[in-house]
């Protein structure tokens, strides 16, 4: 937003107030900005010294966004969480400035405020269809495979090459994805922290091994910021509905839009690995044939040699 609409932000603030706000002066970076419909060349993430009256009481308060940088506020959802924190903890510190309001701009240059928040949640659209695990579990028991599960197998591979063509120039967005990959709740060693003391299968001292290397992996791939990309960021198949034939919606977009093809790919052909695993004890076919004809399919439309020097660190991710 270059322009900052003086009119409507005393509407929102009398809003906010219960009353007639008039705005004596809006200042930034020291300078006294003076009293215009529009203030020009407004600047996300600089501080605005802010004074203005209601019901005869004068208040003085300062007016902040956030600036998008490299330190993990690259997006808006990024610089929501901090306002939204400030919002809700500053007035729980003895001692700290008063948090007063929090909200939104809007794209038509409007402030709605957040102060009544509680929580938060989404409307979606329904999307009707079948769970591609159901399929799986199909392949389980039949040991063959029709021309229609080729045909999806092709058909998710195919979807993932299109998305995937879609590029974006964000050296440190690739840095950050690769890094949140090893540290997120969600990703590494959130799934690593989750895991009890005491267990038949493995020790804690295993899973420190694999978190060493997995650390090791991210400096080995980290540099490599040509590869961002768009990503669906959750692909498995729980995920993925299939309707008839081979069309197909998917659900649950996750940890942002950009990041590495390798995640996409791995999040769902590792279940072409953990189906004949959890059956039979091992991958078998027609599960390797699947695997095969996915990874054949997607390197043929890309031409993406190199994903398979970078998976290895999401299998060891999907894998836990």
């Amino acid at each position: 937003m270059k322009q900052f609409n003086l009119k409507k932000f005393e509407k929102y603030l009398s809003s906010l107030y219960g009353g007639k706000v008039k705005i004596l002066s809006f200042e930034g970076l020291g300078k006294k900005v003076k009293r215009k419909k529009q203030l020009k060349e407004f600047g996300y993430g600089k501080p605005y010294f802010l004074t203005f009256t209601i019901k005869g009481r004068k208040y003085s308060t300062v007016f902040q966004t956030m600036k998008p940088d490299s330190f993990g506020h690259e997006n808006v959802w990024d610089r929501a969480q901090n306002i939204i924190f400030a919002y809700l903890t500053y007035n729980k510190l003895p001692k700290h400035a008063k948090s007063l309001d929090a909200g939104i701009i809007t794209k038509d240059g409007n402030f709605r405020s957040l102060s009544n928040l509680q929580e938060f949640f989404i409307l979606v659209e329904r999307v009707k269809g079948r769970e591609y695990f159901h399929d799986l579990e199909e392949i389980v028991k039949k040991g063959s495979l029709e021309e229609l599960d080729l045909e999806r197998c092709k058909a998710l591979s195919h979807y993932l090459a299109k998305i995937h063509s879609r590029r974006k120039n964000a050296p440190s967005l690739y840095v950050r994805r690769i890094r949140e990959l090893i540290g997120h709740g969600e990703c590494i060693m959130g799934l690593l922290d989750n895991y009890p003391e005491k267990l038949d299968f493995t020790s804690w001292d295993e899973l420190l091994k694999i978190e060493k290397l997995c650390v090791d992996w991210r400096w080995k791939i980290k540099g490599k910021t040509y590869r961002l990309c768009q990503v669906h960021g959750d692909f498995h198949p729980w995920n993925i509905l299939f309707q008839e034939g081979v069309k197909f919606r998917v659900l649950d977009r996750s940890r942002g839009e950009w990041g590495e093809a390798a995640d996409d790919l791995s999040s769902l052909t590792i279940n072409y690995l953990f189906f004949p695993l959890q059956a039979f004890g091992k991958v078998n076919e027609p599960f390797k044939t699947l695997f095969r004809i996915f990874m054949e399919e997607y390197l043929r439309k890309t031409g993406d040699e190199e994903v398979l020097k970078v998976i290895q660190p999401f299998y060891a991710w999907r894998g836990l």
